[in-house]
């Protein structure tokens, strides 16, 4: 924003902070949403790859793949994870695979995953630091309605680590929103990943939705996905009205659904 000086963090990918006007503010939490297959894991690594470069301290949670299969895809970009963990840069925490060592969780629970959080940051040492939780929606699978409250207490905790934040959450095609209750409302930058046929062809594409303190582009871009680059954005997408429009019995069932998450969240408590 003009007139205010804010640090910004890359996103390491190439056309994607051109358009949230430079970056993500230090200390902010990123929400990444969208379907499965449409590239949230890969912006991930990617903005865990950018840390790397400029010698920030990087943890990445992964809940839904397991470690090896994240520093596999990395390599597929030309990104090597294990060598930045071999030099303190990198920290790559396992919640799926459940094993003996250290960077391990063997159970989604809200405290574990916030107390190894900050024993990481503090094996890594002083200094800027990104972490990256993939999947976020992981937590709260059983609870939805509990995802507006887990992920505040996720962002204020870890903000007081200096920690910027980049969450990936699943998406639900019957609300139009992340997976449980709230959690885009606690992001300060939503960025959503869509996909539409077109002409018989599958076309991603992604959006931001939401920017604090930021000036950020209001069309969606399309994008791709390429062996030894990574995650590529395109060209503004044109698209007609009724690409977005939902079935009927769609909208029926996201009111069924919000009913029933809101009487399950008067009913919870942290």
């Amino acid at each position: 924003m003009k007139g205010v000086n804010i640090e910004r963090l890359s996103t390491g990918v190439k056309g994607l902070d051109e358009l949230i006007e430079g970056g993500i503010p230090r200390g902010f939490f990123v929400v990444v949403t969208g379907e499965p297959g449409c590239g949230k894991t890969i912006l991930c690594i990617h903005f865990i790859n950018q840390g790397i470069l400029e010698n920030d301290k990087n943890i990445y949670i992964t809940t839904e793949e397991s470690r090896e299969s994240i520093i596999s895809q990395a390599a597929q970009f030309n990104m090597d994870f294990n060598k930045a963990i071999t030099e303190k840069k990198l920290i790559i925490i396992d919640a799926l695979m459940g094993g003996e060592d250290l960077w391990t969780l063997k159970s989604l629970d809200l405290e574990m995953l916030i107390n190894k959080i900050i024993e990481a940051k503090k094996y890594l040492g002083y200094g800027r630091a990104r972490v990256v939780i993939d999947s976020i929606s992981a937590y709260w699978l059983d609870k939805p309605a509990m995802a507006r409250r887990y992920s505040y207490f996720i962002k204020k905790v870890l903000s007081k680590w200096d920690f910027t934040v980049m969450a990936t959450a699943q998406y639900a095609i019957t609300t139009g929103e992340a997976h449980g209750f709230g959690v885009e409302h606690v992001g300060d930058i939503i960025i959503r990943f869509k996909r539409i046929i077109r002409g018989g062809k599958l076309c991603r594409f992604l959006i931001i939705e939401k920017a604090r303190q930021t000036n950020h582009c209001l069309y969606a871009h399309e994008i791709n996905i390429a062996t030894g680059q990574g995650l590529i954005i395109g060209k503004k997408l044109e698209i007609r009205k009724e690409d977005y429009t939902l079935p009927r019995y769609i909208y029926d069932k996201i009111i069924s659904i919000k009913k029933k998450e809101v009487k399950e969240l008067s009913h919870s408590s942290l």
